[in-house]
């Protein structure tokens, strides 16, 4: 494609030197850099891509779009733009051929429930015959393949080409994950969405976004902006009307919508529901009818994911029996209420909680479902990221645990010590019992906590305190297989660790 081609759809594109040139790859890293491309100069958060330019250029960069008028090179065509992140996804859209356009496209927006609900939807839709793919926090898979999620959604130029290989591949439906992080860098544009859907907004990601505000604004310009701006016809609004935020947003969005919830009239409902330790019984009822079934995930916070995934297969003329069928079908979700299979009477179980809500919602559920066992939650704070919400989760873990165990998370670069010291701010007017290793190996017999710095060794202690009928959650990582420390990853899996834990027991 030519330059003048490539950048033909990016607002007030100004184009300086050759607007002919050939234009044979894109990159914004200059690292990724070959011979033909464009490079796109986009500013970071810890880097400008206009630092890089020359060296982007010496590569082998045949033209270069930026921002900064003032850092153009002498010689190389040169495209100045307002907004470099918006551009790339414009130019990686066009450069792709436009992919999204042709295929079914879901996005889902929300602080909790997103990964849930994809998989949820991605069992309905794949039940009823079409071809699937997902793009969210555990990793990006379709037809067989799967690469790991290196971000939730990723930046425009990889969205935009993994979209293109899914299309090639035969793929008719998208469901992806939209990070707020997402929406504000514009990682989206380009994106034709047919279906948006909002599941709730907590706080969270404030070392970033800074105020709640901000955050949820961010989340809401998926609906009052991206959806409005599809090419495809009738886009539709998914909203939780239990959630106050999606109140908010239901007043504000013109797009046609449904709502759901488990309050008040909504689109879709659950009725008649009955929780256990081995999952979810409901009725579903729907403007096409209602049904009953039986779901693995535990939990009312995951009624919520279901009723989504519901909205999203109706909307999309699946029948009620195959919404039901694929509902029913997902046996679960990795790092999400994952249980861990023990032979000792343990209820064990590895979640993503990694934010006060998340956590209060998994700890109420297992508090209601315990029967006489004991809680005891192993759980930190990540390193580098809003650092408010650790005393939150500290009162959290305390309030309905009988032993919380706090320990690291992904500490980064911070002192794991420093991150425990605030987690257990928010400890004391909720359980003021501290122990020490010592104490809580004989046994506990009332509510405390313990701090445990190395996560391996804090998940062995539980294992080794717990009895039968004893439920033990380790929250906060999840699916994840690493642990990020200082800024090197290091191999580390919560359920692998878990089950050498009971194996020592």
């Amino acid at each position: 494609m030519k330059l003048r081609d490539v950048v033909a759809g990016v607002e007030d594109a100004q184009i300086h030197g050759e607007a002919s040139v050939p234009i044979e790859g894109i990159a914004y890293n200059s690292g990724q850099v070959e011979r033909g491309a464009v490079f796109v100069a986009m500013r970071g958060q810890e880097a400008d891509g206009h630092d890089y330019i020359e060296e982007a250029v010496q590569k082998g960069a045949r033209a270069v779009v930026l921002e900064d008028e003032k850092r153009r090179v002498e010689g190389i065509p040169t495209v100045v733009v307002p907004n470099s992140r918006k551009a790339l996804g414009t130019i990686s859209t066009t450069f792709f051929g436009n992919p999204s356009a042709k295929m079914t496209l879901v996005g889902i927006t929300g602080t909790n429930g997103k990964t849930t609900t994809a998989y949820l939807a991605e069992s309905i839709l794949g039940g009823a015959g079409f071809r699937t793919g997902v793009i969210g926090t555990i990793d990006y898979h379709f037809g067989g393949k799967a690469r790991k999620a290196t971000t939730t959604t990723p930046e425009s130029y990889d969205l935009q080409k993994m979209l293109k290989e899914m299309l090639e591949d035969g793929v008719s439906h998208v469901i992806m994950e939209v990070s707020s992080h997402a929406l504000h860098q514009h990682r989206t544009e380009g994106c034709h969405f047919d279906i948006g859907v909002f599941t709730n907004c907590t706080p969270d990601h404030l070392d970033y976004h800074k105020t709640m505000d901000h955050y949820f604004e961010s989340k809401a310009t998926l609906f009052t902006q991206v959806l409005r701006k599809s090419a495809k016809p009738g886009c539709l609004a998914i909203i939780n009307l239990d959630d106050p935020k999606g109140r908010d947003l239901w007043k504000r969005s013109p797009l046609h919508k449904m709502s759901y919830g488990l309050r008040g009239k909504r689109h879709i409902l659950a009725t008649e529901i009955r929780a256990s330790i081995t999952g979810l019984s409901a009725v579903a009822i729907t403007p096409h009818g209602e049904f009953p079934f039986h779901s693995p995930l535990l939990g009312e916070f995951n009624l919520y994911n279901i009723l989504a995934s519901a909205g999203i297969g109706l909307a999309l003329k699946v029948d009620l029996e195959e919404v039901r069928d694929g509902i029913e079908a997902l046996p679960g979700v990795p790092g999400r209420v994952e249980a861990i299979a023990n032979d000792k009477g343990f209820h064990i179980f590895v979640d993503y909680a990694h934010t006060p809500d998340a956590l209060e919602r998994i700890l109420k559920t297992l508090a209601n479902l315990k029967g006489g066992g004991r809680i005891i939650t192993v759980f930190g704070c990540g390193g580098d990221r809003d650092r408010g919400k650790r005393p939150l989760m500290g009162a959290i873990a305390c309030r309905y645990s009988d032993l919380a165990v706090i320990t690291s998370d992904n500490p980064r670069t911070e002192d794991p010590a420093t991150i425990i010291e605030e987690i257990e701010g928010g400890m004391r007017s909720e359980c003021s019992r501290e122990m020490d290793r010592g104490q809580v190996a004989q046994g506990f017999a009332e509510k405390g906590y313990v701090k445990v710095v190395e996560r391996r060794e804090a998940i062995r202690l539980a294992a080794n305190l717990a009895q039968a009928g004893d439920v033990i959650l380790v929250a906060g990582k999840g699916h994840e297989d690493y642990q990020v420390i200082g800024r090197e990853r290091f191999s580390f899996d919560d359920r692998h660790e878990i089950r050498e834990a009971l194996k020592a027991a």
